[in-house]
């Protein structure tokens, strides 16, 4: 994850950026350039579980960068998010594919067990369409604020699943959020290159989440949780 700790530094302001770091990809370019490589992967399949896990961990440290961005209101995402993600990539030493992890947990029982790494890979999938869905949400309205944007966001992909007490701090945490303007600062990008790849986001992580929802529903595991 060492790509992501460094784009992280940089946008925290805890690392200089140096004159290689001033000419390489944006975090959003990053992140859509390894996406578009997964979608690739996948397009070109025709058996289930040619999805490595250390590319798709690869892939997804990226992504902890844009709910750093967020601020106040996704901390808790970002956390749980990052958590997760360095849980598999520990994983990807032992098991190659998501298909590996996902059937040694059913065969033991443990999908749905706190911990467990079928688990885990649910809450990332829950990660990269929350993003997917603030993107979306994004592009659809010119308001400089992003509460609402991203409060829908929340609302549609995380809010099922958290206890009152999580959609309460998350509720009071949308005060903080960033300008939409702060956040292309953040992020590095003009209004004009963000649409563009949130677009470019949204195409490619889409056969990615619908792939691993594939996973567990062709083993008859329900998405409810």
């Amino acid at each position: 994850m060492i790509l992501g700790l460094k784009y992280r530094a940089a946008i925290d302001g805890t690392a200089e950026m140096s004159i290689d770091d001033a000419t390489s990809p944006t975090p959003l370019s990053a992140i859509v350039e390894a996406f578009e490589k997964l979608a690739k992967i996948l397009d070109s399949q025709e058996e289930e579980g040619d999805l490595h896990l250390d590319t798709f961990c690869q892939a997804c440290s990226l992504v902890s960068i844009l709910f750093s961005c967020l601020g106040l209101a996704f901390k808790f995402a970002e956390m749980e998010y990052v958590s997760k993600v360095d849980n598999l990539l520990q994983a990807s030493k032992t098991y190659d594919t998501l298909v590996h992890i996902l059937d040694f947990d059913v065969a033991n029982d443990t999908v749905k067990s706190p911990g467990s790494r079928s688990r885990n890979l649910r809450r990332v999938r829950q990660g990269l369409d929350l993003i997917r869905a603030i993107f979306e949400n994004f592009l659809a309205t010119d308001d400089n604020s992003l509460r609402e944007a991203a409060s829908t966001a929340y609302a549609q992909v995380c809010a099922p699943y958290h206890t009152w007490a999580v959609r309460t701090a998350v509720a009071a945490g949308m005060y903080a959020l960033p300008s939409r303007d702060q956040l292309l600062k953040s992020l590095k990008e003009t209004h004009e290159s963000a649409e563009i790849k949130m677009k470019q986001y949204i195409r490619a992580s889409l056969p990615v989440i619908q792939y691993i929802d594939k996973l567990y529903l062709s083993r008859d595991i329900v998405l409810d949780w």
